[in-house]
């Protein structure tokens, strides 16, 4: 069941106990369809961890969720559950940092809903690597070491089997970072190519505000395969030409200039870049290496007449903002969404309430880079 409204629904409680539960009586077949209003998560007697009933709700498919009775009877006798968080990679600048942070802040929050044991799992890789991720969920399954998760999806439809599979079994999911397909009872992410239209308005506006005439862009990105950097990439595209008709793109989403991760592999690819494309205005790029770009574009002697754009924060791209070599960079709060599984699971357990997708793009530009940076070093740790 993917929610997409602001107020939390609940997933009813079964008023009588299933079969495989408590072996008698009625199996529970009544499940509550989503709506934007809180409904009773329980019914008289308290909540359904108190009186240990399993919760039943109707997901995206039409299939019913049951809580595994393992973890109904875990609740119940007031045993911690097993929180465990499942994230790309270990190794990725920026990225996996704040990830980590995110989830490290939320988890004192959530354990003081529920007991909770929580757990961080992620490849040590330079990139993601998904199918070591879904090894490391499978493997934690099968032990019956998780009763709730969180994962941070790579792809629409990555993870879509290893999450219907584990919510058919009774355990809970949530999936964040970028959307997903599957059954899971949340998905706290934005729509990248609705990402991609709102960088192009920015666009659109800073030209206009200061006097500029933008006609010529590019795309770029760490890994622009990815179906979110396509996303982004086509949604700008797509922005900018409805703004901008005469428009020209030097590549687009098929042929993005690919600019790896790496900050050195990075800045040299867009140098080169653009020594070769002289006429280019706009540079996008789709996750962390804008500041890359807007280096190259100074470094060049290009700054006034060629911008950088990109995603996420960083002290460079906040520095390149401030000097005017970049326009905006498109926080979409990594930290925010490596913390939302804690809570979600603790609120879930707790009483059945299911915390809804709210997360919002923040765009950070020279008239908030100030506060921004000081909100960014507080989550970076310096």
């Amino acid at each position: 069941m993917r929610i997409g409204s602001r107020g939390a629904v609940t997933i009813a409680a079964a008023t009588t106990l299933l079969v495989a539960a408590c072996g008698g009586g009625t199996p529970a077949t009544t499940a509550p369809t989503a709506a934007p209003t809180a409904a009773p998560a329980a019914s008289a007697g308290g909540s359904p961890a108190a009186q240990g009933l399993p919760y039943t709700g109707t997901l995206k498919d039409g299939s019913t969720f049951t809580l595994n009775p393992r973890i109904a009877d875990k609740l119940a006798k007031g045993e911690p559950i097993n929180y465990v968080f499942s994230y790309g990679s270990t190794a990725i600048p920026l990225f996996s940092p704040q990830y980590k942070n995110g989830y490290e802040k939320t988890l004192p929050e959530a354990q003081k809903i529920l007991p909770m044991n929580g757990q961080a799992i992620a490849p040590a890789s330079a990139v993601q690597d998904i199918n070591e991720q879904i090894a490391q969920i499978d493997a934690l399954f099968k032990a019956d070491q998780i009763d709730c998760l969180s994962v941070q999806s790579t792809g629409t439809d990555a993870f879509t089997k290893i999450v219907n599979d584990i919510m058919a079994k009774g355990v809970p999911v949530f999936t964040v970072g970028v959307e997903s397909n599957g059954n899971e009872f949340t998905n706290f992410t934005q729509i990248s190519t609705k990402e991609g239209r709102q960088a192009a308005g920015i666009i659109v506006d800073y030209m206009k505000k200061n006097n500029l005439d933008f006609k010529t862009f590019a795309v770029s990105g760490g890994d622009p395969t990815q179906n979110w950097a396509q996303g982004r990439m086509q949604g700008f595209i797509d922005g900018i030409k409805e703004a901008i008709p005469d428009a020209v793109f030097v590549n687009d989403a098929s042929t993005a200039l690919n600019v790896t991760y790496d900050p050195a592999s990075a800045y040299d690819a867009y140098k080169a870049f653009i020594q070769g494309n002289p006429n280019v205005q706009v540079i996008e790029n789709v996750d962390i290496s804008a500041e890359h770009a807007a280096r190259a574009i100074a470094d060049s002697g290009n700054a006034g007449k060629m911008f950088a754009f990109g995603w996420n924060l960083s002290i460079g791209q906040l520095d390149a903002i401030d000097a005017g070599t970049q326009i905006v960079a498109l926080d979409q709060q990594w930290g925010e969404q490596a913390g939302f599984g804690a809570l979600a699971c603790a609120n879930l357990l707790k009483d059945g309430t299911v915390l809804p997708n709210s997360q919002e793009l923040k765009p950070v530009t020279k008239e908030n880079s100030a506060a921004a940076r000081e909100e960014f070093m507080k989550i970076a740790g310096g």
